[in-house]
Parts: C-alpha cells; sequence; structure tokens
C-alpha cells in the first residue's frame, strides 16, 4: 500500500490519537506474531485503516509493550483481535503483489530492490494465501486486470481506478455479517479509487520520466508533469466524489470506539492528503491550515 491514508490530528483527542497508535502498534505485534521479525517491515497508515474498519464495535482494549522500536519505555498496543489478524494476512498479501508488480514493471535491474524484498516475504505471503485464498485470488485477478489496462496504454482515469478499487473491495469479503459487508465494500471500493487516483498524481513527474504508464499523462494537460488548474480541478473533483461516498457509507454503521478516527480520515485526512498531493507539497510535510477545505479548494 502507499501510506496516504491518515487521520488529522486537529480533530482527534489525545485519547483517540493514543487509540490510534495502539492500533498501528498491534497490527505491528500481529504481523511479527504471525509472520515473523521482517513482515513488520510493510506496516503502513493504510494498513492500520484497513484493520480499524475491519473491526468490530466492541470496546476496545489495549496493553503496554515494548519491542524492537521501543525497547525501554512500554507503548499501547492493540489486544490481539481477528480484525487485526485479517489484516495481517491481507496486508502481506497486498504487499507481495505490490512487489511482484515493481519486478514487473522495472525490468531486470531496476526490479532487483523488488526481487530482493519479495524473497524476505516469499514465505509469509505463501502462508498468507492459504488463510485468505478468495483474497489473494482478487487481488491478483485485479493487478492482471490492471497490467493489461496499463500495456494497452488506456488514456480513461476511471478504468484503472475502478480495477484498482474492485482489488480493496475485495477486503470486505472477510465480514460475516451481511449488512456491514455492503457498507464495507462501498467504503474499501472508494478508498481504493481515492488511494489509485492519489498514487497517480503523486507519481506524475516521475512517471513522465521514466516513461511508466500513467493515466493522468493521457487524460489531462500538464506541463513537465504539472497538472493545468483546470486539469487539477477536474481531478480534485473526481477524487473528493469518492471521498464522499466513503462519507455516505460511513455513516451507515457502528463502528464503537473506532467512530471519531474513521471521521477524521474521513472528512479530514483524506482531504488534506489529496491537497498536499496535488499542491506538489505532500513529501515536505508541509503544516496546511485549512485541513478540513476540499482537495481542489483554494486557500
Amino acid at each position: 500500500m502507499f501510506g496516504y491514508v491518515r487521520p488529522s490530528q486537529n480533530r482527534l483527542t489525545q485519547t483517540e490519537q493514543d487509540l490510534f497508535a495502539a492500533a498501528y502498534c498491534g497490527l505491528c505485534h500481529t504481523l511479527q506474531r504471525r509472520y515473523g521479525l521482517a513482515a513488520r517491515m510493510i506496516l503502513n497508515y493504510d494498513l492500520t485503516f484497513l484493520a480499524i474498519l475491519l473491526s468490530d464495535a466492541r470496546p476496545c482494549s489495549s496493553c503496554q509493550k515494548r519491542c524492537i522500536v521501543h525497547p525501554i519505555k512500554k507503548h499501547a498496543c492493540g489486544e490481539p483481535t481477528a480484525a487485526l489478524d485479517t489484516a495481517a494476512d491481507m496486508s502481506v498479501i497486498l504487499t507481495w503483489w505490490q512487489l511482484r508488480d515493481g519486478v514487473a514493471d522495472h525490468g531486470f535491474w531496476g526490479g532487483l530492490k523488488y526481487r530482493a524484498a519479495s524473497l524476505f516475504l516469499r514465505r509469509a505471503y505463501q502462508k498468507a494465501r492459504l488463510i485468505q485464498p478468495e483474497f489473494d485470488r482478487n487481488t491478483r485477478d485485479q493487478l492482471q486486470a490492471l497490467d493489461v489496462l496499463e500495456h494497452s496504454g488506456c488514456a480513461s482515469i476511471d478504468q484503472p481506478a475502478d480495477t484498482f478499487a474492485l482489488l480493496l473491495a475485495g477486503a470486505a469479503e472477510a465480514v460475516e455479517d451481511p449488512t456491514r459487508r455492503r457498507i464495507l465494500r462501498q467504503m474499501f471500493y472508494h478508498l481504493g479509487r481515492w488511494i489509485y487516483l492519489t498514487d497517480a498524481a503523486d507519481d506524475l513527474k516521475k512517471d513522465l520520466h521514466s516513461g511508466s504508464y500513467n493515466p493522468l499523462a493521457l487524460r489531462f494537460a500538464h506541463c513537465q508533469g504539472v497538472l493545468t488548474p483546470e486539469s487539477r480541478e477536474e481531478l480534485a473533483g473526481t477524487m473528493d466524489r469518492s471521498i464522499e461516498q466513503m462519507a455516505a457509507a460511513f455513516e451507515l454503521a457502528d463502528f464503537g470506539c473506532w467512530t471519531p478516527i474513521i471521521r477524521s480520515v474521513v472528512y479530514e485526512g483524506m482531504y488534506g492528503v489529496g491537497r498536499a498531493v496535488l499542491d506538489g507539497t505532500f513529501h515536505k510535510r508541509k503544516k496546511r491550515n485549512n485541513p478540513t477545505r476540499k482537495a481542489g479548494s483554494e486557500i
């Protein structure tokens, strides 16, 4: 995954920030418990949000733990849950196929780092695919469909974004309750669509330089990898529509103690990251005065 999905600290109390940190640490420890120390290296905010969405509405519990990153002072860590186990399995599968995609896209020399990382994750992936065979199959199938679109030079942004959205929507199939599953399928779908478009915007300059496929370069007007104001506004609009669809689905379910964190991500965090990516300031971590504005709005 890509690390774009994060809550806005401005919208969370200290207790809620600590809860998100506990979920992050909980997933980290779960990855190590199920797949070994090396698997902890794949942890990021996107995968933590995946774990939070898969969690039920029951009261959250945590304990204090030390780890290799925090060997002296104990930190809050989410107690083991079925949702963390599932999120860890899916995290390994998603990362594995992302690495294999990197091998295919970057040739022999450029793909060496992806091959090396795949070797470390191979055993974990072989275990995870046996636990989550349907998710693994859907992930592989959607990435193959995405590869076909890329090699055909598809100029539509909707087709590849929809394919990646269907990939992430597959995570909802692990939820037993049919009503909650439908809600999460909608949330995961539009989260995947937003992630794909955000990543395409973030990588536009790099992809133009390397000659890699990027649908934004084929669909929108740009100058040296920078979208024109009109193109930027149009892209921001379609990114915002996906966030709005996520928000509409979110309001239909009870997420218990996770509600403030999810609300912070959906109503503020994603808009702030989208804004920063389109402004070209995301990697600079520049402080924004109006994080609640939509991605395409003016300051």
